[in-house]
Order: structure tokens, then sequence, then C-alpha cells
């Protein structure tokens, strides 16, 4: 359908974001496809997996982009945080302090998730960046104990204060969808704190303005987590504002 509006349309300019898996999944022939479709509509095409914690957004999130050009030769600008990723510690760390399942009175998103007694006790011996290995065998789920689970260390982990987050998905407000346990207090992330690690302003509001309320908190979480990051968002910008103009079309 993308490849059939730009065949409509004939923009100079277009950019994709997706999951990099489009790459290396069933779909890849169907993203050569769209490539080869671009290029025969004599599009000049540049894609690749970049990692957004390169460009200043505090979480580890490859996504596939693409840009392509009628203009000329087009590329992303190239990455401008490779030395120093801004980390979790960086963004959240001077949020008021809330426990499991409160809200902070002055900002209905900063609430984390009610946690049940043995979760709370799983996120109490839970290490930043560790697994639950750390945790005493009682607290230990039986799919961890089988060959298939071992892999998952990442559930119910802690993040790290001096890394950036691991990718924020659509659960991300639950200790048992990856590691979304806040790395000092015993909760998973707030609602908040997962917007701001995908670079969303502090004091973005996810409101129903029609209906006067904020919507559920899994409606939330998935426009968060399936969100372009607007730090990656304000990059491809900036890159399609730079090709522009290079090639004398600045207005």
């Amino acid at each position: 359908e993308f490849a059939r509006l730009i065949a409509d349309c004939q923009p100079e300019i277009v950019s994709m974001e997706n999951v990099s898996q489009l790459l290396h999944t069933e779909k890849v022939n169907v993203f050569k496809s769209f490539v080869d479709n671009l290029r025969n509509l004599g599009y000049q095409v540049w894609y690749e997996v970049v990692n957004c914690k390169n460009y200043g957004l505090p979480q580890n999130r490859r996504r596939l982009v693409l840009l392509a050009s009628k203009l000329g030769e087009i590329k992303l600008i190239p990455p401008t945080h490779t030395e120093h990723p801004i980390t979790v510690k960086d963004v959240i760390a001077d949020l008021p302090p809330i426990k499991h399942g409160e809200s902070n009175a002055n900002d209905p998103l900063h609430k984390a998730a009610q946690l049940s007694p043995i979760n709370l006790k799983r996120i109490q011996q839970s290490k930043q960046g560790g697994t639950w290995r750390d945790w005493d065998e009682d607290l230990q789920l039986d799919c961890h104990k089988k060959t298939s689970g071992q892999t998952y260390g990442s559930v119910y982990g802690r993040m790290r204060w001096d890394a950036p987050a691991p990718t924020i998905t659509t659960q991300c407000y639950g200790i048992g969808n990856g590691r979304f346990g806040h790395p000092e207090q015993d909760r998973a992330i707030s609602l908040r704190e997962a917007a701001i690690l995908q670079g969303f302003p502090a004091n973005y509001r996810f409101f129903d303005e029609a209906k006067k309320t904020y919507p559920p908190t899994r409606t939330i979480s998935t426009h968060i987590g399936n969100a372009v990051p607007p730090v990656l968002g304000a990059v491809i910008a900036k890159s399609i504002k730079i090709h522009l103009q290079n090639y004398g079309k600045e207005k």
C-alpha cells in the first residue's frame, strides 16, 4: 500500500521507519520488492538498521530506517552520541519516587502498576542489569527451569542507571514483560518514565481531549511503545532538510 501511494503521489522524498526484523524474516522479500519499486520509479534509496541510542535516545532501540529521493543521493546524518550515550539516570533519576500501585499527585502519568506479593519479592531481590538467577529458587518460575526459558534472562529484571534502557515495548509497564523494573525502586517503570525513555517531552500528555480524560494504561503504553521516537523523527527531518539544501530545495 505504501508503494502504491508513492507511485500515485510521486513525492520527491520518501522516509520509512520499521522494525529491524523486516530484513531477517519471511517479509524480507516484501521489503526488497518495495525497494525495487522505488528504484524503478527513479528514486535513489538508502536504508540501514540504526540504534537510536547513537542519536541521543536513552534507549537501545534498533530500527530499520529508509530514505529515498528523486533529487539525488540521500542518507541519515552521522550518529551524534556514539561515545557518550544518554543513560536511564540522565533522564528519569530526578522524578519523584513512587511505590508500586501508586500515582504521583502532580502527574497522572507517573504511576506504576500494582505488584502481586510474589512479584514484589522478585523485584526486591533483583539487581540492576541482573536476571531472575539472582532470586531465591522458590521465587523462580517453572519456565525458567526449562532449557527453553534459560535465555530469557531480562524478564522481571531491573534497568541499569548507567546505561540506556532496553527497547521500550507496548507492555513496558509490567516487570514480567521484559527488563522494565526501576533501577532502585521496587516497581516497574511508570508510564511517564517510559515516555521519557522513548524521547517524549517530560510534560507530554497522552490525553483524550474529546472525553476529557486519560485513556487506560494499556492504551497509553501502546502509543508509547509503537511510537517513532521523537528523537529519531527529528534526526530524519534534519537529514531531509540537509538533503534539500544540498540540492537547492531548502524552501
